[in-house]
């Protein structure tokens, strides 16, 4: 079995030389998440996905719009209950539903991540499926490659994790229960992709999304456009100084 946590450690810190620091072990001796008080001791680095949730991404937003609206479809408003009532149990199947489909994704990326990694995955199996999907995506696009998988790093003011990589290609993973014909890249995935790709000094790598469908195992590989990508490092950059400025990260 694949552990899922293998795809799952997309945590907010990193150490000066790339290591992971997703929890820190308090005075109890205890295992916590590492929290903003934590990385000002240990001079850690925020993530790279940390930076770019300062910014507004519409797109989820929407996705949890949509959730909402399924939900108020699917329950009827019991007899004598409260509207407050009503709604807050519409909120929780959303937020149950959102849940599940995030544990899904995680599921699938480590399935695909393990692939890429040189292990066995049994045929007829549900890894199976989306793993040679991916696999046969990414071949079609550019051929046989030596592939470095999740391979953490850090600058002097960000770390992060990039699915695959190497000198000439960036690419990470996306899931998604939608089309794949329909997709397109979103304003974070250039930010994502830029920040990556500096970040492993590699900043003349093609970079894109793989989207792979969460019901079908059908893939897509999408390439960002160059111009975007210098965009998004814009913009990262500019969040970047938003984001040390509003934590005092590195201050006094």
């Amino acid at each position: 079995m694949v552990e899922v946590k293998h795809a799952t450690e997309n945590g907010h810190w990193y150490k000066a030389d790339g290591t992971p620091a997703y929890t820190y072990i308090n005075k109890k001796g205890e295992e916590k998440p590492t929290t903003l008080r934590e990385a000002r001791k240990e001079n850690l680095k925020p993530s790279v996905t940390t930076i770019i949730s300062c910014a507004s991404a519409p797109q989820l937003v929407n996705w949890k719009i949509d959730q909402a609206i399924l939900s108020s479809l699917t329950l009827t408003r019991n007899e004598n209950e409260t509207e407050q009532e009503y709604l807050a149990r519409i909120k929780a199947d959303a937020q149950e539903q959102a849940k599940k489909a995030a544990e899904r994704g995680t599921l699938i990326h480590a399935y695909v991540q393990n692939w890429f990694e040189g292990n066995e995955v049994e045929h007829g199996t549900d890894e199976y499926q989306f793993c040679k999907s991916a696999n046969d995506t990414v071949f079609s696009e550019v051929g046989f490659q030596d592939w470095v998988c999740e391979k953490p790093f850090a600058t002097d003011r960000f770390g992060g994790k990039a699915d695959l990589h190497n000198d000439k290609y960036l690419l990470d993973f996306k899931t998604t229960d939608k089309p794949i014909d329909g997709l397109k890249l979103w304003d974070n995935h250039y930010l994502q992709l830029a920040a990556y790709r500096e970040g492993l000094e590699i900043s003349k790598a093609k970079c894109g999304i793989l989207y792979i469908n969460s019901v079908t195992a059908e893939s897509r590989l999408i390439w960002a456009d160059e111009k975007e990508l210098e965009k998004g490092w814009k913009c990262f950059s500019a969040l970047l100084d938003y984001y040390y400025a509003k934590t005092n990260l590195g201050g006094e």
